[in-house]
């Protein structure tokens, strides 16, 4: 068990308990709930077929083992009364996560012999409905190159059913209402802004004993998870925002939030052919850079949304090197010296 930080507040940071690892119009909207739909039960197996090729040190991260932290000392705040069942839906490559109570952080920590010092917090995508499971491969990848990865299990909008079909159903019929209303994406995705927010604060917090470096936080997320990496990007609190922060294919909605003094260095990717979330995404990009950042952009001509780990055969395949570059041009690949 690790214990809490003298002069934390009970309140905002737990003691951290770790435990093994048991993770557009009118006209398009028709599409938008297929790709989204496919996003959910398509995607992710796609990911895991794919990519047995991308893992080079395969050996190396097989050897890891997960803990689990959890991020708030007690009940969520906001959550107090919820009272539906975090359920896992599916299996192997087809698993996710619907109805999330208590979020987490799973932790893969790299050997102490390769560690950089730099952590990264990794929030998957699932349109705030339900959570993909294939960040993991990712969090394993930074792992074996000394770099901390933390997958974020972040809140969930509530689902009513009984099983598996019940749930498919209420999950998809709440994707077509945030597709209809987008005000309900924000409203949905609040939950996991504020469990961004306090994954950064207790991963700063416990730094030492992360044996990461409280200055080299990064906040990575996928899709929805890209909406949180953003927003803790741009929160008004300063001293909780990451140090770097990386949407993947993520926007903000409905709009785009102010864009404070202080935001971080941000890398972002899309492809052109990202209809769910492309322009939003840009609009994101836009406003940051008229604040006055340089924010990395790449923009990959097929994709898609939702590639995660998944090969293509576009050049958005390569998408994690270039995030790795991009880290080895901040120096958070090597140790500090």
């Amino acid at each position: 068990m690790l214990k809490q930080e003298a002069g934390k507040s009970n309140r905002d940071l737990p003691a951290l308990r770790i435990t093994g690892a048991n993770s557009k119009n009118r006209k398009h909207r028709k599409s938008f709930i297929a790709l989204l739909l496919i996003a959910a039960l398509v995607l992710t197996s796609a990911t895991a077929q794919e990519t047995n090729n991308s893992k080079p040190e395969q050996e190396a991260t097989s050897a890891i083992t997960p803990k689990v932290i959890n991020i708030w000392p007690g009940v969520a705040p906001g959550s107090e009364q919820w009272k539906q069942k975090e359920t896992t839906l599916g299996s192997g490559p087809m698993q996710r996560i619907v109805n999330v109570t208590t979020p987490t952080l799973t932790a893969y920590l790299p050997d102490p012999a390769k560690a950089t010092g730099t952590g990264v917090i990794i929030a998957p995508g699932g349109g705030f409905i339900f959570l993909g499971t294939d960040t993991h491969e990712i969090a394993e990848w930074l792992a074996a190159r000394g770099i901390a990865g933390f997958i974020l299990k972040y809140r969930t909008a509530p689902l009513e059913g009984e099983n598996e079909a019940q749930l498919n159903q209420s999950g998809g019929a709440r994707f077509g209402a945030q597709l209809n209303n987008h005000a309900l994406i924000a409203e949905d995705g609040k939950y996991g802004i504020a469990d961004g927010i306090q994954s950064i604060k207790v991963v700063r917090a416990h730094a030492a004993e992360l044996s990461v470096s409280p200055d080299r936080i990064v906040f990575m997320g996928f899709s929805a998870g890209g909406m949180i990496t953003e927003y803790t990007a741009v929160q008004p609190d300063a001293s909780a925002r990451p140090n770097y922060a990386a949407p993947i294919y993520g926007a903000p909605f409905p709009d785009v939030p102010p864009i404070p003094k202080g935001v971080p260095p941000i890398f972002m990717e899309m492809a052109q052919d990202d209809n769910l979330a492309g322009p939003q995404i840009v609009a994101f990009y836009d406003a940051v850079k008229a604040a006055g950042y340089k924010p990395e952009f790449h923009i990959y001509e097929h994709g898609g949304h939702g590639w995660s780990m998944r090969k293509q055969g576009t050049t958005s395949d390569h998408w994690i090197d270039e995030f790795y570059w991009w880290l080895e041009a901040h120096g958070l690949t090597h140790p500090i010296k």
